[in-house]
């Protein structure tokens, strides 16, 4: 790898890092409790605890704060459908 890419690596990687950590500050100090009631009334430690992985995963929080889902989507999978398919009266 040419010193040249690896540099254009390092930038790309810290600037997705950077833009990461300004919604993840953003979304522990005012945005939590549109993405989730509950752990809106979380303590500081716990925002500071998942400040990792909204900073990793910041793109798809933003998403879910700009949208306001007001709480966190349900699993879809066989045993949930089986579940439904059985509680619908026929």
């Amino acid at each position: 790898m040419s010193p040249q890419a690896a540099y254009w690596i390092v930038i790309v990687a810290g600037s997705y890092l950077a833009v990461g950590l300004v919604v993840a500050l953003g979304v522990v100090v005012a945005g939590l409790k549109r993405i989730d009631p509950v752990a809106g009334h979380g303590t500081w430690g716990f925002r500071l605890l998942i400040v990792p992985g909204i900073a990793a995963l910041w793109p798809l929080i933003l998403r879910r704060v700009v949208l306001g889902a007001g709480h966190p989507p349900e699993e879809s999978n066989a045993h949930r459908e089986a579940a439904r398919r059985r509680s619908v009266p026929q």
